[in-house]
């Protein structure tokens, strides 16, 4: 699946400055973007199962009906467009409101485009490999219905604590995942430490160690979990 071979993107951004330039970072990574301002007109495009876009990048504060106001509607009729929300840095709950609603991921303000492009890159793979019940990263596979792991066709057997961080990578593979977005949504319900989570991080390492997959820190953005296959 390369950029050009997909529908067009839909980037809803009432920042005209912001829009030109995620519209021109966009469109020289090779996709096709259409971009709406108004609330009210993204509400009107996506409000049919068959808008014909592959990903909709959605701001929330947007003149006319707000982000969430439009997610929410979506959802009713597609559970399966990834959305990537864009969000004012320490919006905390309209995050979480978005999350709830079924957004893919978010983006807080202000953001680099490097990090904008490689979560782009992530939903729209996982769409493509992703059926709703089955995670595919290399030969790394999770059976999200039975909760089953297998790495190279052997069962992979995995604590809860890492079962829910591996999966969580596996959703969010090809991009790197900060180690406080890994607290608030793998985590939210205990309260751990930043060296719990570099423990649990290390013995996913090691159990993918003579696999196909690599799971490495990227300094300053995450962890990030990708296959060599």
């Amino acid at each position: 699946m390369t950029p050009e071979t997909i529908a067009p993107l839909l980037l809803v951004e009432d920042d005209a400055l912001l829009a030109s330039t995620l519209y021109d970072a966009l469109s020289l990574a090779g996709y096709r973007v259409d971009a709406l301002e108004d609330g009210d007109a993204a509400f009107t495009r996506l409000a049919t199962p068959d808008h014909g876009h592959a990903l909709v990048l959605l701001d929330l504060n947007l003149p006319g009906r707000g982000g969430l106001e439009i997610l929410d509607a979506m959802r009713r009729h597609d559970r399966d467009t990834p959305v990537l929300i864009l969000t004012a840095r320490g919006a905390i709950e309209d995050r979480v409101k978005g999350l709830d609603l079924g957004a893919d991921d978010y983006l807080a303000k202000p953001f680099a485009l490097d990090e904008l492009e490689a979560r782009v890159r992530a939903l729209l793979r996982r769409r493509q490999h992703d059926d709703g019940t089955q995670l595919h990263v290399g030969a790394l596979h999770f059976d999200t219905l039975t909760q089953r792991f297998t790495l190279d066709d052997v069962t992979l057997e995995l604590p809860p604590r890492e079962q829910r961080l591996l999966a969580y990578l596996m959703r969010h593979a090809g991009e790197p995942v900060e180690k406080a977005h890994l607290l608030e949504h793998v985590f939210a319900e205990e309260t751990l430490g930043d060296n719990a989570i570099e423990v649990y991080i290390h013995r996913l390492r090691r159990r993918l160690a003579d696999s196909s997959l690599t799971l490495r820190t990227v300094r300053g953005l995450g962890y990030l979990l990708e296959s060599d296959a």
